[in-house]
Parts: structure tokens; sequence; C-alpha cells
């Protein structure tokens, strides 16, 4: 996994973004990645010292109470007045642990009213948070491909049809991995900040909480007395840890709650924050209560939003509360988060071919990271065409599409054809509104539901057949969430980038580009692998790792290994290349994903094909099969070689397709692969191992098999 640092140290407005690196195109005053550091801390309800550990590393002055709150006090007397600010954020505890080696998952607290909080985390990459450091793990969600068999379930997901995979077979490989009971789980977001704003969950009370660090570490005080700053554990029970901090504070003659965010600014007295706090509040005769708040967009969305110069005025409404004469304080910075340790050597298994596997996942890093919305895959090719071995990279072609194929072996006679694709499902660009918001179309079948409120990105490039070799720059932004939704599916999907049109129009943005969500690949539990965009980039890999171990001088026979665009949503690629090639193909292998049933949301009745157990030989899908003559042959290689095979019916279609018609029989090389066409696609780096030495195998076949 690549870093998961946005790392920034301009002032920013527009951000331009090449993999986790972002440059701004004009500033300002405050510095919208400090913001979004304190927002993406982990802090889940009553597991706040995750964060208050390092703060007061970071800031020393601050103290601890027996509640686990972070308390400073700045003067002595009174009168005496406490700011406050909730730290929790909304979590999940790990409530079951299946025999399989699945988790289920409950809410700590009531957690968010936003309808689709849950909706959220289904299909995503989550963090847990074990006692011996965060893990990766990805939530479950109905194959994008089975959606026939998933069309009456409109419902909105809800906590209880979460299921979360963490790349375990077993309860005891989930205890190997240190995961236990009541572990605290979260979306696993990176500091998320686009323009002038900043973005994740419970973005206004982190902001909040940034605000009274800085007011505090500025020594912010009235004229006269006292006042203590509290950063308040578990606000999502009622300000439990607030009401708590009121013991062991001197007494109090005035309370300051800079609370979450809420559609609209709050700066005024207040006679009730809650119920229990209320009666906390008059049994210690606290009378004068004030409360600040930003105003935010999608409040208690997963993807809150935050303006920085809402975050500004926030600051500046606490310091003129606490002392109008006062210079106004400057934001501070948070800690450094940690990142997901399932990439440690100890916690891969005891594969032989360990150090094969461990490159395939680097390769795959960089692949899956790599974004290539149908019709914008130059990045991807151009990877692919610099990764070729050099006898490979002096025969590569490509045509006016953006295809790109390598011939080798013999010179004469027909043709094999290995094909993977380079494009992923996403959305393109239909139309931008004056105010800046931008209406998508699919490409490809979407999971639609993983996409709506996610963290999202722009490819700035012309798309199409473009092969430059630089990585277009990428823009961030939010897919934009639904505030009440009636059934599962949005009706449409739109984004925002925090600028209008004009802005946009000036950043090199128009329709016609293409778009995908945050994109981080992260190995689970022993094996496995899980990414935006598995399908195909798995295929890739494979392809490209086979051609790097191929001896062109040895291969018997006319093969060609193609990488094809456009697959997704209309073969168009391979139909580009089927009618190059046309009757000189004797056959085609299509390298792409065997969408399994092996699944806790899909019926094993068809398509099941266990992850680990090996590649598979695609034999049936919607538009094709493998004949029974060319699927006894490769089975008959792949026993030959060695080589654990499973067989298969699924559905969904492949880049060979396009082939049959002019007569070369296709049969799918395939990999079973879980939660497809959605941002948690998962795969078995054991299965992508043997399917490489399946395509040499396939490849150095001669034409008639002994018996």
């Amino acid at each position: 996994m690549k870093s998961e640092t946005v790392l920034s140290m301009l002032q920013t407005g527009v951000f331009f973004c090449v993999s986790s690196f972002c440059i701004a195109a004009h500033g300002q005053n405050t510095d919208p990645a400090m913001l979004a550091n304190w927002v993406a801390l982990d802090a889940p309800t009553g597991h706040e010292h995750l964060a208050t550990a390092p703060l007061q590393m970071l800031y020393p002055d601050w103290q601890l109470d027996r509640y686990g709150n972070l308390v400073r006090t700045i003067g002595s007397g009174r009168p005496h007045r406490v700011v406050a600010c909730g730290l929790d954020s909304f979590a999940y505890s790990v409530s079951q642990i299946t025999q399989e080696g699945y988790l289920r998952l409950h809410r700590i607290g009531a957690g968010s009213r936003h309808p689709l909080w849950d909706q959220a985390h289904e299909g995503e990459h989550l963090r847990i948070l074990t006692r011996s450091g965060p893990l990766a793990a990805v939530s479950a969600v109905a194959n994008g491909h089975f959606a026939i068999q998933h069309r009456d379930e409109t419902a909105l997901i809800t906590q209880n049809d979460l299921w979360v995979d963490v790349g375990a077979e077993s309860a005891e490989e989930v205890a190997a991995l240190g995961i236990q009971l009541l572990d605290p789980t979260t979306r696993n977001l990176p500091a998320w900040f686009y323009a002038d704003e900043v973005a994740g969950p419970r973005a206004g009370a982190r902001i909040a909480c940034a605000a009274v660090l800085a007011a505090a570490e500025a020594g912010l005080n009235a004229e006269q007395g006292s006042t203590s700053y509290v950063l308040s554990v578990q606000q999502v029970f009622g300000w439990t840890g607030l009401a708590a901090s009121l013991r062991w504070l001197p007494q109090v003659d005035e309370l300051i709650v800079v609370g979450p965010g809420a559609a609209e600014r709050h700066n005024e007295p207040v006679q009730t924050i809650t119920a229990m706090l209320d009666l906390v509040l008059a049994e210690r005769g606290i009378v004068t209560q004030r409360l600040l708040g930003a105003a935010v967009g999608d409040p208690e969305a997963l993807m809150e939003r935050v303006t920085v110069a809402e975050a500004d005025a926030l600051l500046a409404a606490l310091s003129r509360t606490v002392n109008p004469a006062a210079t106004l304080p400057v934001w501070q910075p948070a800690p450094v988060r940690n990142p997901v340790t399932n990439a440690n050597p100890e916690r891969w298994g005891a594969a032989p071919n360990l150090e094969r596997l461990q490159a395939i996942e680097q390769v795959l890093d960089v692949l899956a990271e790599t974004s290539a919305v149908t019709r914008h895959e130059g990045p991807v090719r151009q990877l692919v065409l610099e990764s070729l071995p050099q006898w490979a990279q002096e025969r590569a072609q490509t045509d006016e599409l953006g295809n790109l194929w390598v011939e080798f072996g013999a010179d004469q006679g027909e043709v094999t054809v290995f094909v993977a694709h380079m494009d992923e499902v996403g959305w393109e660009i239909v139309d931008i509104a004056a105010d800046g918001t931008i209406a998508l179309r699919a490409r490809g079948g979407v999971v639609s539901t993983a996409w709506e409120g996610q963290p999202a990105l722009l490819q700035l490039d012309s798309g199409f057949a473009s092969t430059s070799e630089a990585a277009p720059a990428q823009l961030q932004g939010v897919f934009l969430t639904r505030s009440n939704p009636d059934q599962k599916q949005a009706a449409t999907v739109s984004a925002w980038f925090g600028m209008d049109a004009v802005q946009l129009e000036r950043t090199g943005v128009k329709p016609g580009m293409g778009m995908t969500l945050l994109k981080e690949g992260h190995r689970m539990g022993r094996y496995r692998y899980a990414a935006r965009s598995m399908d195909d980039r798995v295929g890739v890999t494979a392809l490209l790792t086979a051609i790097q171990e191929i001896d062109p001088g040895q291969i018997p026979g006319r093969i060609i290994f193609a990488w094809s665009v456009q697959e997704e949503g209309g073969l168009n690629g391979a139909g580009a290349l089927a009618a190059r090639f046309k009757d000189e193909t004797r056959r085609v292998y299509s390298i792409d994903t065997f969408v399994s049933s092996d699944t806790p949301l899909e019926s094993p009745h068809f398509a099941f094909a266990p992850l680990g157990n090996g590649p598979v030989l695609r034999s049936i899908e919607n538009g094709s099969m493998a004949t029974p003559y060319e699927l006894d042959r490769n089975r008959a290689i792949a026993a030959a070689a060695g080589i654990r095979v499973q067989l298969g019916h699924t559905q969904g279609g492949t880049d060979g397709t396009r082939f049959t018609f002019f007569g070369a029989p296709n049969a799918g090389l395939s990999w079973p692969g879980r939660y497809s066409h959605s941002p948690a696609e998962l795969s078995d780096l054991r299965d992508i191992a043997d399917l490489i030495d399946l395509i040499k195998a396939m490849a150095s076949a001669p034409e008639e098999l002994a018996d």
C-alpha cells in the first residue's frame, strides 16, 4: 500500500494530486491539510486514548483526568469558564466472529442519525483498531455482476447487514491477526481535503476540537479568572466525558460548548444541551451556557464537509467569546495517525513461494491504485509498457483506441490471444452546474451504493487513446449523498470539488472526464489482497508477470499478449482487436475475474469457487462458453503443469466474446474474486501466482497434446 499521508506544505485552494501528493494552485492563510489531519484522527467512542495519547505527547501541558478527558487550564481563580468539545467519532465494535472468519458489527452508542451512515460502510475499506495496531478490512457487498439476483433488495443498509472480511478463513485465523470482540471499527479514510474544504466523519466535531486546542495553546483567557479547556470523551453518549470532567475542575461559572457540526452555524446562549448533562450542570450551579458550532455540509454523513472559511469563523468566534481583545489563535497540527499494519512480515503465512507473493503484491499496489476509468486507460497502459521486458517493449504495438499488444513465438500460423483489460468501472462527467455540482453517468456496472457519499478522484486528462507518459493530475472531491433517501439505490449520482463552474473550467475540468473514488490496495490476512479495480488489474498483473517470466524463443506457437481498453460496458477494445486479427485467431483466453459466490451475501448454487483454491477455468458466462474440446484441452494442460484449477459458471462477459464471432473459441483463465465492481474487490495472492503459471503453461503448450 502506498503511503496514506497526503503531503502538502502549501497553504491551499485547489489541489492537483498525483498519487498521494497534492500541489496547491492558489493559497490562503489556513492550510486545509492541517485541518484534515484532525478529522482523520482515530478516536472512536470509548477508545479516545488512540488520539489523546499522541496529543498529549505533542502538547505536554495538557493533563489526562481520570475519565480520559484532556484538560488544560489557563490562569487561576474566578470567574472560571470551561470550553469543551467532543473528541470521539462514530464507530462500530466487533460484536461477533463467525467460524468462517467473518466479523459482524454493532454501533457504539446511537451513532450517526444520517440515514445512509451504515450504507456508507458496505462494500468499503474499514479500519479495525486492534490492541496491536490498526488493520485493514473490507465489508462485504453483493457482487455487481449478480445484480439481477439482488434486484428486489431496495431497503437501506443497516448495521445488521454489515459483514466484515479480514482475509481470514476461520475464527482461529481472525484471532491470529490479533482481532478480538469489541475492537472498534471505522472507515479507513485518509485525511481528505480539496479546494477550501475538508471532509470526513464528524468533520465539524473535529474542527471544533482543533479550535479548542488552538485557543488553549495560544493561552487564550479573559482579563480576569481562568479558563479550562477540555477535549472530552464519549460525547456520543450525551457528553458523558464533559459531565465527568466537572468533578475534578474548580467551581465553574460559565460553560462554552464547541459542538459538532450542524446545518447552520451556532453562536448563542442556550438553556439546555442534553438531559443528563443538564442535570449535572444544575447540580453544580452552572447556569451560564453558550453553544458554538460550525455550519457543515451533509451533517453526520460519512463525508461531512467543512469549509476553511467556516473553520476560521469558528475559531474567531471562540476567541471573541473568551476574550474579545485577544489576538486570534493559530491552528495547531494534529498528530500523525498510525497506518494499517497488515503488510507486516510476521502476518504472512508459510507459503513456499512467499517472495513471489510479495512481488505480486507490490505490482498490484502500483496498478490497483492507479485510476483508469473506461476510455481513460492511459496511466495503466504506460505502466504496463514501462514494465515489459526489453524484447517485448521493442515489439509492443498500440492502436487508435489505445489497446496495447505484444506478438511473439512463431512467425506464422494461427495466433493464440491472451487478453486482460486495463480499464475499470467508474463515472464520467455529463454536465457541470453553475454552482459546480457535477452530474455523472456510470461507465460499466458500478455498485452505485458503494460510491455515494464517498471520497472522489477525478482524472484530469483528455482520455480516450491518450498515451502521455506522465500520469494525469487528479482532483480530490466527494460524491454527494442524499439527505432523505427512500430506497437503497440513488436515481442519480453527483460529485463536488469545492469550486463553481468557472473555477472548475479554469482547472481544466470538462464533460467526458473519468471519475473514480479513493483507491488504496491492502493485503489482508495472510494471502488476500483488496482494492478497487481488482477487475481487471489482477489480469493485467498476471499477464504482465507472465511475459516477464517467458523466454519468447521457447514458445512453439504464435502468441499475442494484449491489454485492452473499454472492456467495461461494451468490450469495445476487444472488438477492435478481434476485427484486426479475426481469421488469424486460433483461440482466445480472457484473463479476467471469475465472480465467485464465495461470499456471505450470495447463494452457492452457482459460481462457487472458493478463494485460495486455485485459478478458475471460466467455462460458462452470460455471452460465451468454453467449447467442450477446448475445456478438455485446458484441463489437460493445467494437469500436466501440476496446477490445481477450479471450474465454474458465472455471470458477466469477457473480452474473448468478441473473438468467438470470428470462429475463435473463448476460454476464461480467471481467479476467484469477491465483491465485484465495488471498492472492496478481493482476491487471493496464491490464486494469482497459480494463474500466472497457468498462462505460461497455456502459452507454451503445443497445438496437439500427447495422450
